[in-house]
């Protein structure tokens, strides 16, 4: 049965390469997202599985297609339709970092000073680099996420047989992430979130204990929010490396749902007595202790393009969440609990989770 899912779905659609078509600008709006990635370089200019210590930075521009429904993400692949589908319209490699900075600063300057935003996007199993772009560009979209848009994108081999060789690349990947964090973290922005996605959550995870261990205080003095949407991350493992961390950046929102078939596949795959998957936690309780807030997005599945997305394809979902973060001002001032912004979905008490919903841990 396991591998019968498997086999449905590695699909048949040619994902291996995606021509840029800046003609689909014509049709679609654009969307900039900066990349990072320890991808090499294939000789049609797209950035494959293979691995590479080299860190290549890049821009992309993502032509999003008109009149679609919230969630909703067609991937342009070859002869793409820019009526429907998400198509790459621009890519500019960086041949020096230093110009990487400069034109990362020079979209920064858009913004008003003291609030300069970035978002670090890092993808899960199975995803090509424009895949990621897509994905990022079209979450960022529907939730009217303010500020600059970045992708980190690790060599995952973009086949739904390639978990094993998925799993070594986010291992592989962890200096490249740390150089990218470290970049970002000296470039002057006002506040720099991380939004990672199943298997990246594994990454991230692992590349916060290795600053930490080198830099005590490094995570929480840097980063302004941390995301796990559906984590592929053993329970055991995600408490052993929060523990690691001198002080856990808050908010720390975990996002996850019962009924993520995804991670059903990965813990069978695993053994039917393996840890769970803190992307699919039965209950919050599990680590009530720890400085981390847990949202059940279950409800939401049925309405969902994916259930193992659930945060970027339920549209009701992505409404609350554009809600909740136009209102980030207010939950730094604690004017505004979480529970409001999220009405019986969050899966804990404040006391028995013993933190401060606006303030972090107490």
């Amino acid at each position: 049965m396991i591998f019968a899912c498997v086999a449905l779905l590695a699909g048949c659609t040619d994902r291996s390469f995606t021509p840029v078509t800046p003609e689909a600008l014509e049709i679609g709006s654009p969307a900039t997202v900066f990349a990072a990635t320890t991808r090499e370089q294939e000789q049609d200019g797209s950035f494959g599985p293979e691995r590479t210590e080299r860190l290549s930075l890049l821009e992309l521009t993502v032509s999003i297609p008109p009149d679609r429904r919230p969630g909703r993400l067609d991937f342009g692949y070859g002869q793409a339709n820019p009526e429907k589908q998400f198509i790459l319209a621009g890519q500019k490699v960086f041949n020096r970092p230093d110009a990487f900075t400069a034109r990362l600063r020079e979209e920064l300057a858009r913004q008003p000073q003291g609030n300069r935003e970035l978002t670090l996007f890092i993808h899960g199993f199975n995803s090509t680099q424009t895949e990621t772009a897509y994905r990022a560009a079209q979450l960022a979209h529907d939730i009217e996420m303010p500020g600059v848009l970045m992708i980190y994108s690790w060599p995952s081999k973009g086949h739904a047989l390639g978990y094993a060789y998925d799993g070594d690349s986010v291992v592989f990947a962890r200096d490249g992430l740390e150089n990218v964090l470290l970049r970002l973290g000296a470039s002057g922005i006002d506040r720099l979130t991380v939004v990672a996605h199943s298997m990246g959550s594994f990454l991230l995870m692992e590349t916060l204990r290795q600053i930490d261990l080198q830099q005590p205080g490094w995570t929480s003095r840097n980063l302004d929010g941390v995301v796990l949407i559906s984590p592929d991350l053993d329970l055991d493992i995600f408490r052993s490396q929060v523990t690691r961390l001198k002080e856990v950046p808050q908010p720390f929102i975990v996002m996850a749902s019962e009924k993520d078939n995804v991670l059903n596949l990965s813990r069978r795959l695993r053994g039917l007595q393996s840890s769970e998957r803190l992307g699919q936690i039965s209950s919050a309780a599990l680590i009530a202790d720890l400085p981390v807030t847990v949202i059940d997005t279950s409800r939401f599945s049925d309405e969902a393009e994916s259930a193992h997305f659930v945060a970027a394809t339920s549209p009701t979902l992505l409404a609350m969440i554009a809600d909740a973060r136009n209102m980030t001002n207010l939950f730094e001032a604690g004017g505004l609990p979480l529970e409001r912004a999220f009405p019986g979905i969050v899966s804990y008490s404040r006391e028995y989770l013993g933190i401060d919903l606006a303030g972090g841990a107490r």
